[in-house]
């Protein structure tokens, strides 16, 4: 019975390992990066305007941000995730910046 239960154990936990490095989150983080590319293409082609290409943020760059169009919402996940903003400088030209913030956690007093 002992050995039972053991074997039981053991492959649940392979599995929910198993289920985690699937990328649950890497999925979700996935899907939420291309509805905002998407949604944000869309706005781009209501505003006459190409769509603007994702760039990864990098410590110390100079931004002009005239106006923000798009945050990702928070993500709940207590890690630290990618999120995006989408913005409009001083020339009217679209951007998107990809960028790591800390994710909403309950840990982490969010």
């Amino acid at each position: 019975m002992n050995t039972l239960n053991v074997t039981i154990g053991a492959l649940v936990l392979a599995l929910s390992f198993g289920a985690m490095a699937e990328g649950g989150g890497d999925r979700t983080f996935s899907q939420l990066m291309d509805n905002n590319q998407k949604a944000m293409a869309l706005y781009a082609e209501k505003k006459g305007k190409p769509a603007p290409e994702v760039q990864a943020y990098r410590y110390g760059m100079k931004l002009d941000i005239a106006k923000v169009v798009n945050v990702t919402p928070p993500i709940r996940a207590c890690e630290v995730v990618p999120s995006r903003m989408t913005y409009e400088d001083s020339t009217g030209k679209l951007n998107t910046l990809e960028y790591q913030v800390m994710g909403m956690c309950r840990n982490n007093g969010s």
